[in-house]
């Protein structure tokens, strides 16, 4: 299984409406998508997605690094350049080493005819992933607090998500609890809030926030510090029995310590930031063993990279509900993403990842063999 062929497809996404982030509105999704053709036949896809706001490299850094280390990948087997990746001189480029992974490791679970989440998995399910393992539980993307409508919010609980997912620290405290206070009433038994705070607020202001929320069905936090510190952070944590969970400051803090210390009590995985599937996995293996709860996100991705992450969220099995249900943001998309059904992500049941491109895509080839 030799790599003949690379090759690279441009892409931007119009955003339905605009996605908050701690660094601003997100209107747009722009990277890449890497195909590799192999001697035998075989065809698979990765997914370049750099956002710097998230932690990773500059979009123009990414492209130089996909397109050098995609040229390095012709003539090479499958398993012998995905053994190089992390060899000298390392790729410090972690959305394209993402998406030269995601291709790697998509030839390679086809080659051994077994769905990409089994192949993560390795040793530990060598049968297989357990039953049920295509349908990924996710929580409802609902958008901006201030912008959210009830008719919105009934309609998630009517197609039976669990969670719902809305972002805040955008008004005043009050004004937010107000609110989610009306938004909790709507809420049928069994159904919970889970709230991303874009690292709004000052230490005073997420403890007030924290005081106020207390009786309400809240599960999950993300990011409620503007300056994040890892006392501050646990400090807030022992003050609630809400979860606390850290994302994009990851990148900021004392990984080690935050792990050690049982700073907060959950962890968002994101694979464009952690360089791949697989460091991904190796990261949100080291913090269960640490007591963390980990939760697989995407930051609008492609239905490529939101397909691939499902699949990661698949493979640690850990009965986590994860934020992978942001397709229907995305005004068209690189190929056909996955359907939600019953708060689930259904994933392809097919050996490798499972992705196709849309036929208005189209690749420019780098080099060939």
């Amino acid at each position: 299984m030799k790599i003949a062929a690379a090759a690279l497809h441009r892409y931007c996404l119009p955003l339905r409406a605009g996605w908050l982030t701690a660094a601003g509105t997100l209107t747009q999704r722009r990277g890449w998508l890497l195909r590799l053709d192999t001697d035998d036949g075989a065809r698979a896809y990765g997914d370049c997605a750099p956002l710097p706001t998230s932690g990773t490299e500059t979009p123009a850094e990414a492209e130089s690094a996909l397109r050098a280390q995609a040229r390095r990948l012709i003539g090479r087997q499958g398993g012998d350049a995905l053994a190089a990746l992390d060899k000298p001189p390392r790729l410090r480029a972690p959305a394209a080493r993402c998406a030269i992974e995601m291709a790697l490791l998509d030839l390679l679970s086809q080659h051994a005819g077994r769905p990409l989440a089994a192949y993560l998995q390795g040793s530990r399910q060598a049968a297989g992933p357990a039953p049920g393992w295509r349908a990924v539980p996710v929580n409802a993307a609902l958008g901006s607090l201030g912008e959210v409508t009830d008719d919105a919010v009934l309609a998630a609980c009517g197609e039976c998500f669990r969670v719902l997912k809305l972002k805040v620290g955008v008004a005043a405290v009050a004004r937010e609890i107000d609110r989610l206070r009306q938004i909790a009433g709507l809420l049928p038994a069994g159904v919970e809030l889970r709230l991303d705070a874009n690292r709004a607020w000052t230490a005073g202001a997420a403890e007030r926030f924290l005081r106020s929320c207390g009786d309400l069905p809240i599960e999950m936090i993300e990011e409620p510090l503007a300056e994040p510190r890892l006392d501050q952070l646990q400090d807030l944590q022992a003050s609630t029995p809400i979860a606390i969970a850290v994302d994009e400051s990851a990148a900021s803090l004392d990984l080690e310590q935050l792990l050690r210390t049982h700073t907060v009590r959950r962890l968002v995985i994101k694979p464009t930031r952690s360089g791949g599937l697989l460091p991904a996995i190796t990261l949100a293996r080291r913090a269960a063993s640490a007591g963390l709860e980990c939760i697989v996100t995407s930051s609008v991705d492609s239905a490529c990279g939101v397909i691939a992450a499902g699949h990661l969220a698949a493979a640690l099995d850990n009965r986590g509900v994860h934020g992978l249900a942001t397709s229907a943001w995305l005004t068209r998309d690189t190929g056909v993403p996955p359907t939600i059904t019953g708060g689930r992500l259904m994933l392809p049941d097919a050996s490798g990842l499972g992705f196709s491109p849309g036929e208005e895509v189209v690749f420019a080839d780098l080099d060939r063999c």
